[in-house]
């Protein structure tokens, strides 16, 4: 058995064990056809790492997660590609959204085509990829890769065609920002949940202004989540002055205690044990850790978290009066947990489009290949799957809708909206 048919076999046996929902799940793939692909190409000698990562990839489209993936690590030899831009369906075209390597192309302008098939016509041909209830929240980023040209219609109406390239994929960089945007309204932007030490610095540096704000607008319309215990230290200024117990949540948490998952789980927590000095975020990490070590090798288990009481119950403050939270569907994990928790406060609106909705299934941990691949992969299930209550395909609901449009790409339609909330 070759490399890639071996480690093919690894990934299919934590689909099928591992992987938190597999249950639900069983029947969903089809391992062989991705299989013979990878004999095919292996037997012509063109299966490169790039693109075995690519099948596989592909074959987890199927599981219908977008908490689960597969990539290859980058090195000096192997770097990992794309477009250089990105993009928003809206109608019959897909706007572009963000510049980032691709300097032939603006923000504001739309393709029109790809290889000149209309992109209604490609959505219909990609469904499978596209498998989104609307246009907002689909992801056109792995269906362009597939193409080479691109019809492009300019901000001013012109039409051109453009030969697509791939660029070195930009390294992504947080953003943790606090500002005073009008007297006595701070604006918030967190871009992910996953450094618990920044985020408490960012809150303790910034307290006084918190505490003397009337509004608070909290950005995480992007949000790449992380940690729920990353943003506790928020808070206290989300809700208002009444204590509030969140263990009393109405769902369960159901961890998969395989004995793979048990060795990985460790692995990742003893990293960031020794890396992080959040009291908060250790003293949560290592009540898992001792809740693993309790279960190992039992399926499905329910983790006893009663010692988390003090972490749990939620003191709010007198200010700010007002929180406004942005989402959208790139907020998602932790951000969707954010979300979610923000809506049980009387004193916050959620305003934008849903989150991601990834959390039905959680709690990612690794399993990687020669430091070549990976496959990241969530290990609990929400009880709410079995209700017919997941958020998977529909995400956190805002409490106000704004729909997206290429509006949003000339002025911010959705802190402008929270600024006049907050001056009526």
């Amino acid at each position: 058995m070759s490399k890639y048919e071996s480690i093919f076999h690894d990934v299919i046996s934590i689909t099928h064990h591992d992987y938190a929902g597999y249950l639900d799940k069983n029947g969903w793939d089809q391992p062989e056809l991705f299989l013979m692909k990878i004999k095919e190409l292996e037997l012509q000698n063109k299966l490169t790492p790039s693109l075995f990562a690519e099948i596989v990839q592909d074959y987890l489209v199927d599981f219908k997660d977008n908490h689960m993936f597969f990539k290859f690590r980058t090195n000096k030899d192997q770097k990992q590609l794309d477009n250089g831009f990105k993009v928003r369906r809206f109608n019959q075209k897909l706007y572009i959204t963000e510049v980032i390597s691709e300097r032939r192309i603006n923000i504001g302008d739309a393709i029109v085509s790809l290889n000149q098939i209309p992109i209604l016509e490609l959505r219909e041909k990609h469904k499978r990829i596209l498998s989104e209830n609307s246009s907002e929240r689909e992801n056109w980023k792995p269906v362009v890769k597939q193409y080479s040209m691109a019809e492009v219609e300019t901000k001013e109406g012109n039409r051109t065609y453009l030969n697509l390239k791939q660029y070195e994929k930009a390294t992504y960089r947080p953003k943790y920002r606090v500002e005073q945007i009008k007297e006595g309204i701070i604006l918030i932007t967190i871009t992910d949940f996953m450094n618990p030490d920044q985020i408490e610095k960012l809150v303790q540096d910034f307290r006084n202004d918190l505490d003397q704000s009337k509004a608070l607008i909290i950005d995480v319309r992007i949000n790449k989540g992380g940690s729920d215990s990353s943003f506790y230290c928020l808070l206290p200024y989300i809700f208002d002055e009444s204590a509030i117990d969140l263990s009393k949540i109405d769902f369960k948490v159901f961890y998969n205690c395989t004995e793979r998952n048990y060795k990985l789980i460790m692995k990742d927590f003893q990293n960031s044990l020794e890396s992080i000095e959040s009291e908060t975020y250790r003293e949560v990490v290592k009540l898992i850790v001792r809740e693993w070590n309790r279960n190992k090798g039992k399926g499905f288990v329910q983790f006893d978290f009663a010692e988390l009481k003090n972490n749990t119950v939620i003191n709010g403050r007198k200010n700010p009066k007002q929180v406004i939270v942005l989402s959208d569907v790139y907020c998602g994990s932790a951000g969707d947990s954010f979300v979610e928790i923000c809506k049980m406060s009387p004193k916050v609106k959620v305003i934008g489009r849903p989150t991601a909705g990834l959390n039905d299934y959680a709690n990612l941990t690794v399993m990687s290949w020669d430091d070549m691949f990976e496959l990241w992969y969530p290990t609990s299930k929400l009880s709410i799957v079995d209700e017919g209550k997941g958020m998977s395909g529909k995400g956190i609901q805002p409490d106000i809708y704004i729909a997206w449009t290429p509006e949003h790409l000339t002025k911010d339609v959705d802190l402008e909206f929270a600024l006049s909330m907050i001056e009526k």
